[in-house]
């Protein structure tokens, strides 16, 4: 989700979060115990050879080396960073050079929260998972701890908020937030991306898709959600949306899934 954080005391609250670091540090080596949390959490990481492994433990790293990671309530533990840091990985491990120019910061809540962030149980407002922020938030996201976690849990679901805010990110490195990710897909194949986009959403709103209602919202929630379900359940996506689940493969750079 997407969307400007005006609340006047968010602001007061959050612009602590909102340092940037003019010197990248080096990154650290990559803890041995994480292998086994990868191993019990992320089916993609566990689904690679051992040496794309290493490469996916090092790609980690440097992400945790530019990006800074804080909570609200609670202590971040080693798997909530590893969970971060594979969110933030996955969609563009097949980048080499890819780096988040515009992320600082990602602030981690309990749970879900509501526009001004509050968390209170008794907030039927409490709805949002995820957003990054623009404006005065700018390279600032915000997830909530328990859908990061629910996002990597094994089963026959299609959504995780991590990977849905980092693709968010990755369209917004063109400058806009639109739904085409100029950076990933060649200009020639905008416009049937663009087509196909518009008839998935037109599916959705229809009730005629099995992809999440809110990709219907707009475009770059489609191609947030369409990413969750392609990275969560790549098998089901070629079989129910082929022509979907190649243009996504293209995009994000992935060779063909025996």
């Amino acid at each position: 989700m997407t969307f400007t954080i005006i609340a006047f005391m968010v602001l007061a609250g959050f612009a602590v979060y909102a340092f940037v670091s003019t010197n990248k540090k080096p990154a650290e080596p990559f803890p041995e115990t994480w292998h086994t949390l990868l191993l019990e959490h992320v089916q993609y990481y566990t689904e690679l050879p051992l040496v794309e492994q290493k490469r996916f433990q090092k790609r980690m790293m440097v992400f945790l080396s530019e990006v800074y990671l804080d909570s609200v309530g609670f202590e971040l533990e080693d798997l909530d960073k590893v969970l971060i840091a594979a969110s933030a990985v996955i969609p563009v491990f097949n980048f080499s050079e890819w780096h988040y120019a515009n992320l600082s910061t990602v602030l981690v809540y309990p749970e879900d929260f509501n526009e001004d962030l509050g968390f209170a149980e008794t907030d039927e407002k409490r709805q949002i998972s995820g957003i990054v922020g623009t404006c005065r938030f700018e390279k600032q996201m915000i997830l909530s701890r328990k859908a990061l976690h629910f996002g990597f849990y094994p089963g026959s679901h299609k959504t995780n908020t991590g990977i849905h805010e980092f693709v968010h990110l990755i369209d917004k490195s063109d400058g806009i937030t639109d739904g085409v990710p100029e950076q990933l897909i060649a200009k020639p194949y905008i416009v049937p991306w663009l087509k196909l986009i518009h008839k998935e959403m037109e599916a959705i709103n229809n009730n005629k898709s099995d992809i999440r209602n809110y990709g219907g919202t707009n475009e770059a929630e489609f191609l947030a959600v369409a990413s969750e379900y392609f990275f969560e359940q790549p098998k089901l996506m070629k079989k129910k949306h082929p022509e979907l689940y190649e243009m996504l493969r293209k995009c994000f750079g992935i060779k063909e899934r025996g």
